[in-house]
């Protein structure tokens, strides 16, 4: 008996053993951050970091970065931003300077030569896809557990859902989003409210409402074709085509969209959704109602259509509403118009709005993780991009010097510090001349913090996409791998080219509504079946 209880004793602990290597080795290949994983020990790593402590870097050290130049506020190295920097956290950025136009190549180039800095900002969900198979970028989700501010805000705001389009086919992602609290619509169209208040008319909450308005107008205005667009009306396509059931223009993406309740892909453009979207297009069209060159004018051409009074909606978003104004109160004078961005129309899918929660962000070179002070250089990045603290410091910059904020937490900027016309009187820009609220650094936060530089009236919309509008949540992702992937693009990239085109004929009158058959029949004989079946494939296997 006593050698039967040591057989027993030995076999439990024999278990125990495979059962904790088993354990292990699941621990190992997580890839939502372990810190277990393989990273230096870095003196200038904090102890403890966590959620709300300011980052200070225990001796000093410098991290090569990737920089975009703006244009409109080109890279100064005496900037206050860069000073500030170095003064609160203890790291100096050794700047590669990259002009703006040239970013998106200039970036390429380096990281497939293998000479890109650490850090590589200005980097859309997307962009990163062609470097994630040679292994020259990181893969950042396994390092997360570095990040507090990061992790917390994905788990408080619930961004897992929009992340989950970011994952490769090995499960990680590789580029740190820009992460927003809530989703924030930005595009819509300008009407003329002194027009309607005229016509005696209330503002559009649907598509159809809009037809009538544009009816009434050319009514009164014969002379006037009331809807003239810009972007070459690819705005107006993505966030109309949310409501009706489908995705078009900017959002049209890899024009495949998730059918719920049959659990896989369609191509979005052959569905009646996108067939009743371009009908409705190419009725205003054939009333007169929509301008036939919207789709080919250049946006100054548009704009000057609309100040001038030879059209009374447009396309616009927060900033572009303002150039309108200013533009009109010079051309027709401040008290002869009244402009105001339309809570974008509802349609047959209902009062639904698109978007994300995420916008550009880092990829961070693959080099990075060999680094010494490789856990400093996460800290950093969680700081400075995704702390409370971090986020207001990049937007707003230092507070009693660029702006000043009250008991109720209200920010203003310094007397003589301009921003996007929040202080007109202001002779110093926060960006040209102090370094703060640019491209490279200010994005992501808060509500509260994005609404902070936002007009009276642009608070007033986003306050009422909010409450009238049921978000659309990102389709579930389809994890090619790289020989996939490939064919996918193969497939897909004569497939939208044909549907860009067949789309403008559709409404322009160039190509018979009464035909779509014929059109559906064209996409067939392109691929479209493969390349459907291709996504679901793949989307069918990951279960």
């Amino acid at each position: 008996m006593e050698k039967g209880f040591k057989k027993f004793l030995f076999l439990i602990s024999f278990l125990s053993i495979i059962a904790f290597t088993l354990v292990a080795c699941d621990n190992s290949e997580k890839t939502d951050g372990d810190k277990k994983a393989d990273v230096p020990e870095s003196k200038a790593a904090m102890d403890n970091y966590s959620v709300g402590d300011t980052f200070k870097a225990k001796e000093e050290f410098t991290i090569p970065m990737l920089y975009s130049d703006h244009p409109n506020y080109p890279y100064k190295k005496d900037w206050l931003l860069f000073e500030e920097i170095k003064k609160r956290t203890n790291v100096n950025l050794d700047m590669t300077i990259v002009p703006m136009s040239d970013y998106g190549q200039k970036r390429s180039l380096l990281i497939s030569s293998g000479d890109a800095p650490y850090i590589i900002p200005k980097t859309y969900p997307g962009e990163e896809v062609p470097f994630v198979s040679s292994g020259t970028i990181l893969p950042i989700s396994d390092y997360v557990d570095f990040m507090p501010n990061y992790k917390e805000k994905v788990e408080k705001w619930e961004i897992e859902p929009f992340l989950e389009g970011l994952r490769q086919d090995d499960g990680k992602y590789y580029v740190l989003p820009g992460l927003h609290e809530d989703v924030w619509p930005d595009y819509s169209l300008a009407i003329r409210t002194d027009i309607l208040d005229e016509l005696g008319l209330e503002m559009p909450t649907t598509w159809d409402e809009l037809e009538t308005v544009l009816e009434k107008m050319k009514e009164a205005y014969p002379d006037v074709t009331p809807f003239s667009d810009r972007w070459e009306f690819k705005s107006t396509l993505g966030f109309a085509a949310t409501s009706f059931g489908t995705t078009a223009g900017w959002g049209l993406g890899s024009a495949l969209n998730y059918d719920k309740d049959k659990d896989e892909f369609v191509f979005g453009p052959a569905t009646e959704g996108y067939k009743e979207m371009v009908s409705y297009f190419r009725e205003l069209v054939e009333k007169g109602l929509l301008d036939k060159e919207s789709m080919t004018q250049d946006d100054d051409q548009a704009q000057k259509k609309f100040v001038n009074g030879e059209s009374f909606v447009l396309g616009t978003n927060s900033q572009t509403i303002v150039d309108y104004r200013k533009d009109m109160n010079d051309i027709l004078g401040e008290d002869n118009f009244a402009i105001k961005k339309i809570v974008v129309p509802g349609g047959p899918a209902g009062q639904v709005m698109g978007g994300s929660k995420l916008e550009n962000g880092i990829m961070l070179s693959s080099k990075v993780k060999d680094d010494p002070n490789f856990e400093a250089i996460l800290q950093f990045v969680d700081w400075l991009w995704y702390s409370d603290e971090g986020q207001e410091f990049a937007k707003w910059g230092v507070e009693g010097v660029t702006y000043t904020k009250d008991e109720n937490g209200k920010r203003t900027l310094t007397d003589d510090v301009n921003y996007v016309g929040l202080n007109p009187d202001g002779t110093k820009a926060l960006n040209a001349d102090f370094g703060f609220s640019g491209g490279n650094f200010a994005y992501g936060g808060t509500t509260d913090l994005l609404h902070s530089m936002f007009s009276e009236e642009e608070i007033e919309f986003q306050n009422a996409m909010a409450e009238t509008k049921e978000v659309v949540l990102p389709d579930p992702p389809i994890r090619y791998d790289e020989m996939e992937l490939e064919q996918s693009t193969l497939l897909s990239t004569p497939l939208k080219d044909f549907v860009d085109t067949a789309t403008y004929e559709f409404i322009l009158g160039d190509r018979d509504i009464a035909k779509w058959d014929d059109y559906v029949n064209e996409l067939k004989n392109m691929g479209m079946q493969d390349y459907v079946d291709l996504a679901n494939e793949v989307y069918k296997s990951q279960d």
